[in-house]
């Protein structure tokens, strides 16, 4: 009779302390990074290619005409602040973080920002229409 009752107890504490392990998975989340001076072809591919290499991310999209990136990212392996910092670390500005000195003076010329000497055009600034003279 002792060997099914510690048979039964210890089948019972196993699986309980394997019930015990698992960890309810932290939500994916997406954000939106301006990227003022990722504006072509080669500087998607180059930052692309850079986010990849980070755990955490799950999906990186790069509009560069608007100059803007999405990243769908796991909450509990990076947060929005590394993955800002990682962009900086590219030679690319996000958000209210500039480039990292270094980085942007490895990337080609053609895509460093005009004031450089480089290929990427200054933004375009849309006119202010002062509401006056809208509303009439």
């Amino acid at each position: 009779m002792k060997r099914p009752l510690i048979l039964t107890l210890l089948v019972t504490f196993f699986s309980l302390s394997l019930l015990a392990q698992n960890k309810p998975l932290k939500p994916l989340e997406t954000a939106k990074i301006k990227t003022p001076n990722v504006l072509c072809e080669e500087c998607k591919k180059r930052l692309t290619t850079y986010l990849d290499r980070y755990d955490g991310i799950q999906n990186t999209v790069i509009n560069f005409r608007k100059g803007e990136v999405t990243v769908k990212y796991w909450t509990d392996r990076i947060n929005i602040e590394e993955i800002k910092a990682a962009i900086a670390n590219a030679g690319y500005d996000a958000d209210d973080i500039p480039a990292e000195e270094g980085a942007y003076k490895r990337l080609p010329k053609t895509c460093k920002k005009a004031e450089d000497g480089g290929g990427h055009p200054k933004p375009k600034v849309q006119p202010v229409v002062p509401e006056a003279a809208s509303a009439e």
